[in-house]
């Protein structure tokens, strides 16, 4: 059965009944990820050969990879279609970025993937869900045996909130000095005084916001007004504290005990606020490495002690007198996920599993496998970084 249907875009999937299937629902940026968890996978299904789809939203002008399937109801047929450079008697190109949540939803209410999930299910017991996010939007995991391998929406959406952060980890982790507030003209009240006081500026932050989106340095109300227009909202403020690195930690929680530390890397931050990509090894101190980890495996503790499993981190920032600040937890994969996938790959004993199929352990069995190993210094010397250029129009 070739895969077509109503509202996909593009799809270069032949249903094969003799193979497991597991899905992949988000961006095309983290394909690869899914290698890890084919292997993890493979571990425990022997007596199969195993696949993945991939349900992406992005429209690109070729598909370099198997088993894609395109959804997107921001873009049109045409927009993979036309490979012209002349446009002169077109209508222009334009971006077809869509917000996780709207794609979430167009997934979960697209009838023919529905269908192609039923048919799974008539060949294999349990169909398993990868994605990047656990959101709420995400309705699959509805359906009989159908499951996501990844931490509870519910939860992860929960440990996505800065205000949230804020008020279960005061006394865990050291933050800077700031105050929350649920509107707009408080925050202004209350920042009246302070101007001088936090005279290098002040950060302030939506509850929910990600690589420098819903989030600003200022240094005046009116600043604060032309970035931030929902008077009803919660905002965490905080005084902008100059800085010299801006580390951040991935890990993985099995329980409300064990917490995994795959590994630090450095961000590249911009312009105070804006994510544009990490590097590895960190150049921090061994003695701040040894910090970071302690602060997130109680952050883990935190979270794994409310029900969270699987994959987080958390980004922290070391001023010129070498002061440690939490400044959020991302309950999600983050930027620096695909990366430490392969550096673990090349730097663990062999038989040691992979972040993924820690992943998968902590969700479906509340603990770690056996030959859990943390890697112990870059002993093969390994060095990367990535980089994230950002359309600003």
């Amino acid at each position: 059965m070739h895969f077509q249907g109503k509202d996909i875009l593009h799809s270069n999937f032949t249903y094969n009944p003799d193979i497991y299937y597991f899905l992949y629902v988000g961006d095309l940026k983290a394909y690869s990820l899914n290698s890890f968890v084919k292997e993890a996978l493979e571990r425990r299904i022997s007596n199969r050969k195993i696949q993945f789809i991939a349900i992406i939203p992005d429209v690109c002008i070729q598909y370099n990879y198997t088993n894609i399937i395109v959804t997107n109801p921001t873009a049109s047929k045409e927009m993979l279609e036309d490979h012209s450079f002349d446009q002169s008697n077109k209508p222009p190109r334009k971006s077809s970025r869509i917000d996780s949540a709207s794609f979430m939803t167009a997934v979960s209410n697209n009838e023919a993937i529905l269908t192609l999930i039923n048919t799974i299910l008539e060949n294999q017991n349990q169909l398993y869900v990868n994605l990047y996010e656990s959101m709420r939007e995400m309705a699959l995991d509805n359906i009989d045996r159908v499951s996501i391998l990844g931490p509870d929406k519910h939860i992860a959406h929960k440990y996505n909130n800065k205000i949230v952060q804020r008020n279960e980890l005061e006394g865990t982790v050291p933050f800077i000095e700031g105050f929350c507030s649920d509107s707009l003209e408080e925050v202004i009240q209350r920042l009246d005084g302070l101007w001088n006081t936090w005279n290098d500026g002040v950060f302030i932050s939506a509850a929910y916001s990600a690589a420098g989106a819903n989030s600003a340095i200022v240094s005046s109300s009116q600043e604060i007004r032309n970035k931030f227009t929902e008077e009803k909202s919660e905002y965490l403020v905080t005084r902008y504290q100059p800085h010299e690195l801006d580390p951040t930690v991935l890990a993985v929680v099995a329980n409300e005990n064990d917490v995994y530390i795959a590994g630090v890397a450095d961000q590249v931050i911009v312009d105070g606020n804006k994510f544009v990509g990490s590097k590895f090894p960190s150049v921090i101190s061994d003695k701040n490495k040894a910090l970071l980890h302690e602060y997130t495996v109680e952050v883990g503790k935190v979270m794994g002690r409310a029900g969270y499993r699987g994959i987080f981190g958390c980004d922290y920032m070391i001023d010129f007198e070498d002061n440690i600040y939490f400044l959020e937890i991302n309950a999600r994969k983050q930027g620096t996920t695909v990366e430490f996938c392969f550096t673990l790959e090349q730097t663990l004993p062999e038989g040691s599993p992979s972040l993924p199929e820690l992943e998968y352990y902590a969700v479906l069995e509340n603990r770690f496998p056996p030959h859990t190993t943390e890697m112990n210094g870059n002993i093969r010397n390994i060095h990367w970084g990535t980089y994230n250029y950002k359309i600003k129009k």
